[in-house]
């Protein structure tokens, strides 16, 4: 009997917590889509999905993310301007009337309770499909041994963005050079993400012919032009010669600088002409003793000075001194 009992109260405490989940579940809001991400093909229609459920009158609004640039898609159930000629709006989502490589982004739908708190929302990130154009390289044609190299590889128009391959005389390059015995006297780090790949340093055996190959796992991958790189020796020839014609070049300088010197040809530059031709004018020898030079006199040498006057008069056609004396 008692069994029986616990039986029927184990029983009744299931119904009644089945009860509260179903209230709990009626109560409730969702927002979700039958396909978080959507692969298309450029120049295709797509729909991307939002389901929603415990909104009595929902109001629904769309936004677009790429990068730091976001855009409204829809507004209170009704699509925007900028939108309207090429996406139609649906309770069960937004359709695209053909897509291009610039609608690649996420989406976001978000729905709330008109007049309401209830808000619910959900991502649906948006893959437009391009395949890859051409790559093209940046390859030095030759490159010092024991210095740094730097090739790089790119193209635009892959949606998603490429990966990048490079190789070597035909022959695919790993990412770890030590992995492989062909590539084990390199020392490069290879970069599928950027496409760089850069030698530090330089060997002997980096000579040959170097391309690259994107691809973004849609359409055709694409190879670039094939561009041969030499690893040469530093010239110590030229860097000797370029250093000894230096030097030439200096010593002739300083030899002119003593022969000028030697000739007294520095020493006319303390000459001092007048700009008067009628006027003697006084320029002292010593230039370098501003005191001396004021006075008329020399350090080791007997006071003379120099007296000019100015004529009192002319007559015509001509200049008479009237007086001059020596002291």
């Amino acid at each position: 009997m008692g069994t029986k009992a616990q039986a029927e109260r184990k029983l009744l405490r299931f119904f009644i917590l089945a009860i509260l989940l179903c209230s709990l579940a009626l109560g409730s809001v969702t927002v979700h889509s039958s396909e978080p991400e959507v692969r298309i093909p450029e120049n295709n229609p797509v729909k991307l999905s939002c389901a929603y459920s415990g909104f009595s009158s929902p109001r629904v609004e769309w936004k677009f993310d790429q990068g730091d640039t976001t855009r409204l898609v829809c507004y209170n159930n009704k699509i925007t301007a900028s939108y309207e000629d090429r996406v139609t709006f649906l309770p069960s989502g937004i359709t695209f009337k053909s897509v291009t490589r610039e609608d690649t982004g996420t989406y976001t739908c978000m729905v709330s309770e008109e007049g309401g708190n209830s808000y619910g929302e959900v991502k649906v990130k948006l893959i437009v499909l391009v395949p890859p154009s051409k790559p093209t390289v940046s390859i030095p044609s030759s490159a010092i041994i024991g210095n740094r190299a730097v090739l790089t590889c790119s193209e635009q128009d892959g949606s998603p963005p490429s990966e990048y391959t490079w190789f070597k005389d035909g022959i695919v390059m790993p990412t770890n050079p030590k992995s492989t015995r062909a590539f084990s006297n390199s020392s490069y780090v290879l970069n599928p993400t950027t496409g760089e790949l850069v030698f530090d340093p330089l060997s002997a055996s980096d000579t040959g012919e170097y391309s690259c190959e994107a691809r973004n796992g849609y359409g055709t991958p694409m190879t670039s032009n094939a561009v041969l790189m030499e690893a040469v020796e530093r010239n110590v020839g030229v860097i000797v010669a370029a250093v000894l014609v230096t030097l030439i070049l200096l010593g002739i300088l300083i030899f002119g600088i003593w022969f000028a010197y030697s000739r007294g040809h520095f020493d006319k530059l303390g000459a001092c002409p007048s700009i008067f031709p009628s006027q003697a004018v006084f320029c002292p020898a010593d230039t370098h003793d501003p005191i001396s030079s004021l006075s008329g006199t020399k350090k080791g040498t007997s006071s003379k000075k120099v007296i000019y006057s100015q004529p009192s008069a002319r007559s015509e056609g001509e200049f008479k001194q009237t007086s001059s004396f020596l002291v």
